[in-house]
């Protein structure tokens, strides 16, 4: 019964892109940085994966070890932009030639104008900035008049937060249903995303129900190629909004990275063939985004304490892949995401231990590898390095 399981440490880089400059990511390095400056950092259970022995990559006290027991590599993303939606696309097997729209400069009056007649409300803000920030700053104008905070970042995303007091979660979950039916085209940004909070003036805090709403993938993507030829497709954490639910035969939503490593921990219990894909989105969206290496650090040796039961609950045919979706380096003046490169850690009773895979041209070749292990026709893109890792 075979199985592959997909964790996307999400925001996870290890180092600039050649391409980062065009980007302004040039310098960034997500891991390599967090090793480098927070006292205490370690990660035992990733290092002996083989995390450290990639190439190229300096994690200070976190070293290179003589017998990784996984492959180990790191990929380039080859798709034109650096978030969420496009690294899962190209992991999935789709590369994008051209990247969602982006406004630097806040959303155009005539589509706010457009988005007010249809959720019949005014809105405040339209604009790039921090979530966090926007929230301190609008937060008490929401309040009394209703308004719901519509603002943007360096992403091609779309971001309404409301106070679960004012707007209830439902609600807040329609508008943005609205928004996402609304944006398609020349502004079919990547993902529409409710941004709920609560708390009194001066100290707003956002919850943990936010929501994205993806745009549907333009063509197959492994998680179609498997559903279609009867395997399952579970989803947990994101995952599920970042495909619109498309190839997805089973979901659970998550309430921080802990949550999502107990749901894969239960679904890696049942019996079942196909995809378990899981995304842990603390490291971006409470650590990267607000520039906290600290917090950041913690997360990841967190995550690495729980890696022992994930590699004890492998079967015998199970491949586990450990990734990132692009970086978001929190020691860095922006708090946006960066353009890096992701690791590539692959273990499994079957995989061969200390197998080097260098460095893969597109985050495509997982979702190749994929499709090759379950025998699937497919016309993804990408390389598979099935062969390379098989014992």
């Amino acid at each position: 019964m075979k199985r592959v399981i997909i964790i996307v440490l999400d925001s996870v880089g290890i180092g600039e892109l050649p391409d980062s400059k065009k980007y302004g990511d040039e310098g960034s390095n997500t891991l390599g940085h967090i090793a480098g400056m927070v006292k205490g950092f370690r990660l035992p259970n990733l290092q002996k994966l083989g995390l450290a022995n990639i190439d190229d990559v300096q994690l200070g006290p976190v070293e290179k070890i003589e017998n990784p027991t996984a492959a180990y590599g790191k990929m380039a993303e080859q798709s034109a932009g650096k978030d969420t939606t496009t690294g899962h696309w190209e992991i999935s097997g789709i590369i994008l030639t051209k990247p969602f729209p982006v406004y630097p400069d806040g959303f155009p009056k005539e589509l706010m104008e457009e988005f007010e007649k249809r959720i019949g409300r005014k809105t405040l803000g339209y604009k790039p900035a921090s979530g966090t920030a926007i929230i301190e700053e609008l937060g008490d104008e929401h309040v009394k008049t209703g308004f719901p905070i519509v603002y943007t970042s360096a992403d091609s995303v779309f971001q309404i937060a409301a106070h679960e007091g004012v707007i209830p979660i439902e609600q807040q979950y329609e508008i943005c249903r609205i928004a996402r039916e609304m944006l398609t085209g020349e502004h079919g940004v990547g993902r529409v995303i409710a941004r709920p909070f609560i708390g009194e003036s001066g100290s707003y805090t956002r919850t943990d129900r936010r929501r994205d709403f993806a745009i549907t993938p333009p063509a197959k993507t492994i998680l179609n190629v498997l559903q279609e030829n009867g395997f399952e497709v579970r989803a947990v954490g994101k995952i599920e909004d970042i495909f619109n639910a498309s190839g997805v035969t089973k979901a659970v939503h998550t309430h921080g990275n802990m949550d999502g490593v107990d749901r894969t921990l239960q679904w890696m219990e049942e019996d079942f063939e196909g995809l378990l894909f899981t995304n842990l989105v603390d490291f971006d969206m409470l650590f990267g985004h607000r520039n906290n290496a600290e917090g950041y650090a913690k997360a990841l040796m967190e995550f690495d304490e729980r890696l022992p039961e994930i590699l004890s609950r492998l079967k015998r045919d199970d491949i586990l892949i450990i990734t990132a979706d692009h970086g978001c380096d929190p020691t860095t003046a922006s708090t946006d995401h960066s353009r890096e490169y992701v690791p590539l850690l692959v273990s499994g009773p079957n995989i061969k231990n200390g197998e080097n895979l260098h460095t893969r041209s597109t985050f495509a070749d997982i979702a190749k590898t994929t499709a090759e292990y379950f025998g699937v026709r497919n016309e993804l893109c990408g390389t598979s390095f099935l062969k390379q890792i098989l014992r």
